[in-house]
């Protein structure tokens, strides 16, 4: 009924099997568009293309490399799961959903998406777009997510799970979309239930809460402070700038407190904040 075909986005990350390539770009695309992630994507592997690359780099070195991307403790996540990896697993991601689970940074989907996108086992992967387009056409309602996923195990096609996930992903994405979706377009049209329905009552594919603006935001400043530290260590009296914050020096200095506490950021002898396991300033 789905048909993966030239017509899918070609975005690297579908060119490949591998399953430590396939977790990095799962963590990647975690609350992130993907076309941001297609540049950070490609240097962080030619970098890190192992996670024993990963798990021997200062996190220093993992949050340089992740330039471009926001949600900064992703980046330690994954180092921290690479060396679980290493330490638990010979170095080769695991490939059952309890281990993929225990690793830092993996969830229930990213554990499924790696189970299915790696290894080709028939489990179903919910993203946003996969959960629009199975709540209208196949059951018409909202549900539960527990409802949801047994529902989604239960369509996937034993031998074709990649494709059939592809082709689903891109649909919601392009086609069964949060605002106008265009149904006439749609190859799930015919048995869609909320089309069928008339489009009456509760969008089925809606309800997904939304963050609050970006702009003027402690995340931003907190992004900035980052983007900063990857040039080199800050000094105590530079946070409020490098933040976007000349004039609130006291916001500065919590967003600071909270890297620290996070593990991404640490005060050197000097009292300047540097990045994580940065001895050196900038890494070589």
């Amino acid at each position: 009924m789905l048909e993966a075909s030239a017509r899918l986005r070609p975005w690297p990350w579908r060119t490949t099997r591998d399953p430590w390539a396939v977790l990095v770009s799962e963590v990647m695309l975690q609350q992130t568009q993907a076309a941001r992630v297609v540049g950070p994507y490609g240097r962080f592997l030619d970098r890190f293309p192992t996670p024993a690359a990963c798990a021997a780099a200062s996190p220093a070195e993992v949050l340089r490399c992740w330039a471009g991307l926001g949600y900064n403790r992703r980046a330690l996540a994954l180092q921290r799961a690479a060396v679980r990896i290493v330490d638990e697993h010979g170095g080769q991601v695991p490939s059952d959903v309890a281990a993929l689970e225990g690793l830092p940074g993996v969830g229930a989907y990213t554990a499924r998406a790696v189970l299915c996108f790696a290894f080709g086992q028939p489990v179903g992967v919910v993203d946003t777009n996969v959960r629009r387009v199975l709540q209208r056409a196949w059951l018409g309602r909202a549900v539960p997510p527990r409802t949801l996923q047994a529902e989604a195990d239960r369509l996937v096609p034993a031998e074709r799970a990649w494709d059939y996930h592809q082709a689903l992903m891109d649909l919601g994405a392009q086609t069964c979309t949060s605002r106008r979706p265009r149904c006439a377009a749609c190859p799930l049209a015919g048995l869609c239930r909320w089309r069928a329905a008339g489009h009456r009552g509760p969008d089925p594919g809606g309800g997904m809460a939304r963050q609050g603006p970006f702009e003027g935001s402690d995340r931003q400043g907190r992004g900035r402070l980052v983007a900063a530290l990857r040039q080199g260590p800050v000094p105590a009296g530079a946070w409020a700038e490098a933040a976007g914050w000349p004039d609130e020096p006291d916001r500065a200095a919590r967003i600071a407190a909270r890297l620290i506490r996070d593990g991404l950021a640490e005060l050197d002898a000097a009292g300047s904040l540097r990045l994580a396991g940065d001895r050196a300033g900038v890494d070589g």
